[in-house]
Order: structure tokens, then C-alpha cells, then sequence
């Protein structure tokens, strides 16, 4: 393992501070230096060894560097970069120019950045679709951008009748106004239509269909046809990298190297950062958190406390539901996490060759979706809702070893696997998971492998994950990588709970910035950023 995962360990240095974080994902170490630049003393805790939460890079096998939950960086806030200056202490993303599509009968889709190159391989599928797929982007694109305001502020809490509320409500007013009348149906469709619904009215060919409409699925317990997952598919399409929409790639080293050049910066403003350090409460007196309580008992004061776990993690394990108000307990109950995702990480001695483009190539220098038709991703959906995982998944694969040779041994190669679904309430409960863990790796190796002739005879290792493991190890309460999931009824001001969407809790002095609240899940940096901003603003620390 890399000795720029490991944080410092043991106790703190101090006794109290202005904050201390709970938490050393990517968000919480987003809030911790933007809190430590503006001259707080700051103290981050993370429970495990290594830092970045779900977005970790760890050799889980000797010579063989895994991304082993995130896998892509997309989403994260390009001014961010910038203010922290994240280059500087490391962060590197490495761009995708290919989305592959291998189908069954031994043909394939590639979508390219090169927009002539896509034209030309939709055209084979449909020529109606490869004129219509340049103009679907460039919507998507203008609606990504009025979206970007949206992500990039506080929610505004449409109920408050406060000047400051009253002006961000007005802004997205205004915001929404300037768009094009046709957009602004399009904006409507997008928030009540499915996946599948919204791309049938405007493409006609499934091959192209099924790929895009993935992205409306990830990271909720929902189908291609489900209502409203036409909006978590324009929450994906808004990936920034250098400016560009719709951009890709894979941090060099892993995605734990976008954290660890967020720590790095924290550092150099003076956070300090303790691993091994597991959080058991949250120190109330008065109805304030007042600082926290280590597992063993040693206990740290500061002026405010910050969780960096998801809602269900904060509020029942940290806090305690006696310690809170009944109504609110009964909405913080309604919060749906519903993981549904599970990953695989094959460590090979050969790179995998694609049936339907053999050898080595930059088709295979992007993500590669398993996702042959709208009617096969509707039939691994119908098994999950059976509280069984999905015998023929949906998988978004990716070999990030041909474009960053530091993640393998020369020669051999690492495939990040993302499954959908994997249900963590299986039939018989969650506990079921461990004695079907085999079972689900074989169900994605032997589904990969009807693509990849000889994938199973160049595995060396394999790592499975399910949703019970992302809860055991990575603390991602149900196993959802969203800490919620990314539904209309749980974004912007009623995210996590409605009346408390602007990182307050009802703990005076309890804050919140991870994913579960706004803007929402993926490696983007913006809750953090917008909680320790909230804060500053409030001046409560």
C-alpha cells in the first residue's frame, strides 16, 4: 500500500478545536480545508487506515492498486480545483475518449469524443440516431449548465420568506426563465419522465438507447422505466473536466489520489488529519454538540462538529434517537438509502480482448458498458425487486491500467467491475449477503466473460464487494454510494430532510457535508465545499 494513503495516527495533538470533522472522505476533507484556509483550526477523524472514504485507491493484493468503490472522476467541481489548488498537491485525471458497447451477436457500439468517428459507427445502427445524437448533446449541455448553478449553490428553501432565501429562489427563477422554451420542456420531461421514456423520444435504436439510459439507474434501487430517473441521468451528464461537459476519467493512481491531493492541501492549511481514530458520539451538553467522543473514551471539545457520514450514520449512530425531536426522527426515517450496487475488481495476468473488437486499442481506454438492450437492463431490475441480485447484470467496466501502468505489474492489469443490481435486502436480509458473495462474483466474471473469451483463465485475484461490504468497511449505511439515494423527493431543500437542506442539523452546532446532503453523491467536492462555506457564513465557527 502506498505510504501517501496513511495519515497520521494516534491521538490528536490537541484537546480542542474550532471543528472537528467525522469522516476523512473526499467531502470531509473538502470541508476541513476550506474551514482550515480561512483560519480555523481544524481536526479531521477517519475510522479506517487509509483516507477518502469511498473514493480509496488500496494494493488489496500485492503489485495490484484498486480503486476498490469509486472508480471514475466526473462530477468533481472544477473551481474547487482552483481554490485549493489541487494540481499543485497532486491531482491528475487522465480524460475517457471511448464508451464502449459490446452486444451479444458479436457486434459493437463506440461512442468517441471525436464527433465525426461517433456519427459514423451510429450510422451502422441507425442513421435517423446519428444525426439526432449531436443534437441531444448539445441540449443536454445547455441544461447541464443551468443545472451547474443549481449544484454549485445552496438549495434554496423555497418556504422561508428570508431576504437571502427569497433572492436564490429568484436567481433560479431568472436562471430558468433565459432558457429556451424548448428547454424548458425538456427540463420538465427530465424531472418526471424515466430513462428510458425521455431517450425513446429521441433515438430508435436500443443499441444506443440502453447505454445512455444506465446512467439513470446508478446508485438508485430504480429501473430504465422507473419515473424520474431521466434527472439522475442529467445529474451524471454534468461531469466537468478542464471545462468540458461530459468529460470522464480516471485519476492517476487510483481514485484515492483525488483525496489524498485534497488532504495534501488540507495539510498545507493546517489540518491536522488522524486515522484509526473511529468516532463513538457525538458530545452534547444543552442540546449543542460540544465535541465528540472517541471508541476508548477519550473525548475533544470544538466550537462546531461536522459529520462527513451519511444521514442515517449521523443522526442514529452518532447523535442517538433519543436525543432528537420525535417529528424529525419520523422524517429522518422516511430517507431512503436502498443500496443497489455492488463492485468487482479482477486482477488479470493478460489484457482483456473484447469478442467484438479483438485486441489491444483505445476502445478499451474507456468505460465499457454491458448494457445490450432496454429490455435486458428491465429484466436484472425485476430480479432485484425479487430481493435476488441480478443474474445477468448491468456492468460499467473499466481497465484503468492501460492508460496509468502504475496501478499493475508490467504486463498484467486491473478491471474495475460496477454491478447493478445488488439489492442489499436480499430476500432472506441483508445477512444473506457473506454466503452469496461467490455466487454474485461469479454471476459478473461469467457475464463479462460471454464478451471476453479466456477472462476466467487470466484471473489472479478477485475482490467482491456487495452492498453489505461497502456498509461493513466503507461505513455507507444499506451500501448506497450516494449516502441516498439520488430521487426527486430527496433533492435540493428536501435533501436529506426538508428544513434542514442548508447542512445544519437540528443539533445546534452539528453540520453535515457529505453526500447525503445537497447537491448529492458522485466524487464532486461540492457538499463539502458549500457546508464549510454555510458555515463560515454563519459565523459559527
Amino acid at each position: 500500500m502506498s505510504d501517501a494513503l496513511i495519515s497520521s495516527r494516534g491521538k490528536p495533538s490537541a484537546s480542542r478545536y474550532d471543528a472537528i470533522v467525522i469522516g476523512g472522505g473526499h467531502n470531509g476533507l473538502v470541508c476541513a480545508a476550506y474551514l482550515a484556509k480561512a483560519g480555523r483550526t481544524v481536526l479531521v477523524l477517519e475510522r479506517r487506515h487509509v483516507l477518502g472514504g469511498a473514493a480509496v485507491s488500496e494494493e488489496v493484493f500485492p503489485g495490484f492498486t484498486f480503486s476498490v468503490c469509486s472508480y471514475v472522476v466526473s462530477l468533481f467541481r472544477p473551481h474547487i480545483i482552483r481554490e485549493l489548488e489541487l494540481v499543485r498537491h497532486g491531482f491528475h485525471v487522465i480524460p475517457l475518449d471511448c464508451s464502449l458497447s459490446p452486444l451479444p451477436d458479436g457486434r459493437s457500439l463506440a461512442r468517441w469524443g471525436d464527433k465525426a468517428r461517433t456519427r459514423r459507427e451510429l450510422a451502422a445502427f441507425s442513421p435517423r440516431d446519428a444525426e439526432r445524437y449531436p443534437e441531444f448533446g448539445l441540449a443536454m449541455t445547455k441544461l447541464a449548465r443551468f443545472s451547474k448553478n443549481v449544484i454549485d449553490a445552496p438549495a434554496p428553501e423555497p418556504t422561508s420568506l428570508s431576504p437571502r432565501e427569497l433572492l436564490r429562489v429568484l436567481r433560479l427563477g431568472r436562471g430558468f426563465q433565459q432558457l429556451e422554451p424548448e428547454l424548458r420542456y425538456l427540463n420538465a420531461k427530465l424531472l418526471t419522465m424515466s430513462a428510458a421514456d425521455f431517450l425513446d423520444e429521441w433515438f430508435e435504436s436500443d443499441v444506443l438507447k440502453a447505454p445512455m439510459a444506465v446512467s439513470g439507474i446508478i446508485g438508485t434501487f430504480l429501473g430504465v422505466r422507473s419515473p424520474g430517473t431521466a434527472y439522475v441521468l442529467l445529474h451524471h451528464y454534468m461531469g466537468e473536466i478542464d471545462g468540458a461537459f461530459r468529460a470522464w476519467g480516471f485519476s492517476k493512481g487510483g481514485t484515492g489520489s483525488v483525496s489524498n491531493a485534497i488532504a495534501a492541501a488540507a495539510r498545507s492549511y493546517g489540518v491536522e488529519i488522524v486515522a484509526e481514530a473511529p468516532v463513538e458520539r457525538v458530545r452534547m451538553q444543552g442540546g449543542r454538540a460540544t465535541g465528540v467522543v472517541l471508541e476508548g473514551g477519550d473525548e475533544l471539545s470544538a466550537r462546531v462538529v461536522v459529520s462527513a457520514v451519511d444521514p442515517h450514520r449521523t443522526f442514529f449512530g452518532l447523535v442517538g434517537e433519543d436525543r432528537l425531536d420525535p417529528a424529525f426522527v419520523a422524517q429522518a426515517r422516511r430517507y431512503k438509502l436502498r443500496g443497489s450496487s455492488g463492485k468487482v475488481n479482477l486482477a488479470v495476468d493478460r489484457l482483456p480482448e473484447f469478442a467484438c473488437r479483438p485486441g489491444a486499442g483505445p476502445h478499451l481506454e474507456g468505460d465499457i458498458a454491458i448494457a445490450p438492450s432496454l429490455e435486458y437492463l428491465e429484466r436484472a431490475y425485476d430480479q432485484a425487486k425479487a430481493g435476488e441480485f441480478s443474474r445477468r447484470p448491468y456492468l460499467n467496466v473499466v481497465i484503468p491500467s492501460l492508460v496509468d501502468p502504475t496501478v499493475a505489474p508490467p504486463g498484467k492489469h486491473v478491471i474495475s467491475c460496477f454491478v447493478q443490481y445488488a439489492p442489499y435486502q436480499l430476500a432472506g436480509g441483508p445477512q444473506g449477503w457473506p454466503e452469496q458473495r461467490e455466487a454474485f462474483g461469479d454471476a459478473v466474471v461469467d457475464t463479462l466473460a460471454e464478451h471476453v473469451p479466456g477472462l476466467k483463465e487470466s484471473i489472479l485475484h478477485r475482490q467482491v464487494l456487495t452492498p453489505w461490504d461497502l456498509e461493513q468497511q466503507f461505513g455507507l449505511t444499506e451500501g448506497n454510494i450516494f449516502h441516498g439515494e439520488l430521487s426527486l423527493e430527496q433533492l435540493l431543500f428536501m435533501r436529506p430532510v426538508a428544513g434542514w437542506a442548508d447542512y445544519r442539523t437540528p443539533v445546534r452546532d452539528l453540520w453535515m457535508c457529505a453526500s447525503g446532503t445537497h447537491p448529492g453523491g458522485g466524487i464532486m467536492g461540492a457538499p463539502g465545499e458549500l457546508a464549510a462555506k454555510a458555515m463560515l457564513g454563519a459565523r459559527s465557527v
